[in-house]
């Protein structure tokens, strides 16, 4: 699979920051998806904090069945600090080395983060969408930024996520009377479809099933590789 925008790994985080300023402006807040999402692939990384090891985990589900068509993981040494607004670029090498592997380009990209729901508007599902010119998609376990409502209590209710009165994504119940997740827009998608597509992604249980495909799938090679 192809990187449609490279750009060079800071060595800074002020240097991390310009570059989420200058590609910022390249996120697509439209529908661009195709209109039948046919597969999916979830994105995902395991840490050791030891060892300063990260492990990526690319996994392609079809969204009938949730079949795997292909899965590929890296695992690499930590290459840039810890700092809150900037995983990505821990976590984009390795991502984009296992999305390079793939042999088939999926229709839509699952991150476990957010998107819009950042600072500076540009978190990992932002990241990799532009660089890889790829529909994305954001889906937090928990709130990074904003204020928000409780959604109801039933499954498909969701709650504006507003950051200085903009929204910057929605707060979605994917199972009756669960803890909701964090959805937002990364690339080539509009908020509304991006819900609709965590929910499809989510038959059984909290999480999209390509987000739990991938944890399993990253923490068992990065246990592999200690």
């Amino acid at each position: 699979m192809d990187i449609v925008t490279a750009h060079d790994r800071p060595n800074t985080p002020r240097q991390a920051i310009e570059i989420q300023e200058t590609l910022r402006g390249l996120v697509d807040l439209e529908d661009r998806c195709p209109q039948e999402i046919v597969t999916v692939t979830g994105l995902d990384v395991a840490y050791d904090e030891d060892s300063g090891l990260i492990a990526a985990a690319a996994v392609t589900l079809e969204t009938a069945g949730f079949r795997v068509v292909e899965e590929r993981t890296v695992v690499s040494q930590v290459s840039f600090p810890y700092e809150p607004g900037l995983f990505a670029f821990r976590e984009l090498p390795p991502l984009l080395d296992a999305l390079r592997a793939l042999d088939h380009v999926p229709d839509l990209l699952v991150c476990d983060g957010h998107g819009l729901a950042h600072p500076r508007r540009f978190g990992l599902a932002c990241h990799v969408g532009v660089v890889t010119g790829l529909p994305s998609i954001g889906v937090g376990k928990t709130r990074f930024v904003g204020e928000h409502d409780e959604p109801g209590a039933e499954r498909g209710s969701r709650a504006p996520l507003l950051d200085d009165g903009e929204v910057v994504g929605a707060v979605l119940r994917t199972q009756d009377g669960v803890k909701p997740v964090y959805v937002s827009v990364g690339h080539k998608i509009s908020l509304d479809n991006a819900c609709r597509q965590v929910l499809r992604l989510c038959p059984a249980f909290r999480q999209p099933e390509t987000t739990r495909h991938a944890d399993r799938l990253a923490r068992d090679a990065l246990k592999g590789a200690l």
